[in-house]
């Protein structure tokens, strides 16, 4: 029943402070005029903006607080140390970003930039997954989603890129090896987008798991094929799932049912781990999954949490650029998190269908 189950969510107003704007100055430099080259030549008069904005976890923190869910309460983040990052990140890329700490820079060709306050965003958004997964185990929660930003798993161990600048989920579960002796991590990506960063830093490693279903290459970052399955002793225990832009709830939950649920029995994970884009939403056109669709692999994934993890199951949030949907999205997953019953997702049109056909086919059979 929704409410039996406590979840945690961690929003610290820190996160916002991260605000690139393609408007105001950047560091001079070949970076900054590749970048200012490519926003030119799209031709387009209308004022570009940064896509990854703090409006995006603004309207996800005022929806619970307007419709709140049942078994839900909020906390506050902490930063990251140096040492957390350290665990996946190397001290020449973190020491480079603290460097660019009050300014504004791009790092990457694919328009990652920071502004004044962003270290101490990255900072706080790495440090609340790590408060998370401390919540869970400490049992202060049963379960905990991060609304985080910058997102992270697109970022690697040396490189910033696609709107990442640390990879959030990483230093989180490195985290739960390092201080909580978690033998098994399974961290499952759900974000349209694969989560290329989050895979780099595991791909040898067999103590996580990682589980990525996403919209095939070429979409961005054009990774995640098939046949990457990890490397080294991690070898196997990295599962790709690429899937054709039409894809929606029935093939991702297919997916999950079929591929994550036997991983997860052969891995037996002591910790689960969501990266938890939105934009596989079919308003956001890159999937095409409902908010049925979600509710449905939230379940899922609770069950599994349930089975072999004692329900610790850590969220963050990751990409999702349509405000409304991605605070709908959230807040659906939060309701089977808290205990809610999964919504079983209903092809579309189908409802409407049979009414109609109960109106006709009355008719029908009064003709003789």
């Amino acid at each position: 029943m929704l409410g039996d189950r406590d979840v945690l969510v961690i929003y610290d107003e820190r996160v916002l402070a991260h605000r690139p704007q393609a408007e105001e100055p950047f560091l001079p430099g070949r970076m900054n005029s590749r970048v200012r080259g490519i926003l030119d030549g799209l031709g387009l008069e209308a004022k570009w903006s940064y896509p990854e904005h703090p409006g995006r976890v603004i309207a996800v923190n005022e929806m619970l607080h307007a419709q709140p869910v049942p078994g839900v309460r909020f906390a506050a983040g902490d930063k990251a140390t140096m040492e957390q990052l350290q665990r996946v990140h190397t001290t020449s890329y973190i020491e480079s970003l603290h460097e660019l700490a009050g300014k504004q820079a791009w790092l990457d060709v694919d328009t990652t930039a920071i502004s004044a306050g962003s270290m101490e965003a990255a900072e706080v958004a790495a440090g609340s997954v790590i408060h998370a997964v401390d919540a869970v185990f400490e049992r202060r929660a049963e379960s905990a989603f991060v609304l985080c930003r910058p997102p992270g798993h697109h970022a690697n161990a040396v490189r910033a890129r696609g709107f990442c600048l640390f990879n959030n989920i990483a230093v989180g579960a490195a985290h739960a090896q390092a201080h909580w002796d978690a033998d098994r991590v399974l961290i499952i990506d759900w974000d349209a987008h694969h989560g290329n960063g989050t895979q780099d830093i595991f791909a040898a490693d067999p103590s996580v798991m990682f589980f990525d279903t996403h919209r095939a290459a070429p979409f961005y970052p054009g990774t995640g094929h098939i046949s990457e399955v990890g490397e080294g002793l991690g070898e196997g225990t990295t599962v790709n799932v690429p899937l054709p832009g039409e894809a929606g709830d029935r093939a991702m939950i297919r997916a999950f049912e079929d591929i994550l649920v036997p991983a997860a029995e052969w891995f037996r994970p002591d910790l689960i781990m969501v990266s938890a884009g939105m934009d596989a939403h079919i308003t956001e056109l890159c999937l095409t999954m409902t908010y049925a669709g979600y509710s449905t692999l939230t379940g899922i994934i609770q069950r599994l949490a349930d089975e072999y993890c004692d329900g610790r199951l850590v969220m963050a949030l990751e990409g999702g650029y349509n405000p409304e949907t991605l605070a709908r999205c959230t807040r659906t997953t939060l309701e089977v998190m808290a205990g809610g019953p999964p919504v079983e997702p209903v092809e579309p049109g189908m409802a409407e269908v049979s009414e109609i056909a109960e109106f006709h086919n009355s008719a029908f059979s009064d003709a003789d």
